[in-house]
């Protein structure tokens, strides 16, 4: 299993990312690029036979540890939003 806590800055949370107003030009490439790498990862390490859980960095600690027990006892890749 593999976990990532993903930054809604850095990884495209529809809730919270903001894009800067400055030089967006730059970030809005930047920030695009790492939610497409973040897609790839997962589907690498899926077909490599890893359990993928992403969680938000916004989720409670209480409810992330329950989405990382419910897909490790289903054995099914997760997402929480």
């Amino acid at each position: 299993m593999t976990v990532f806590v993903d930054g809604c800055f850095w990884h495209g949370c529809a809730e919270h990312q903001h894009i800067p107003k400055a030089n967006t030009d730059y970030w809005v490439p930047k920030l695009q690029a790492n939610v497409e790498r973040d897609q790839r990862v997962d589907k690498s390490l899926a077909e490599a036979g890893w359990l993928v859980v992403r969680i938000w960095e916004h989720v409670k600690v209480d409810t992330a540890v329950e989405v990382v027990e419910t897909a490790l006892h289903g054995r099914r890749n997760a997402v929480i939003v």
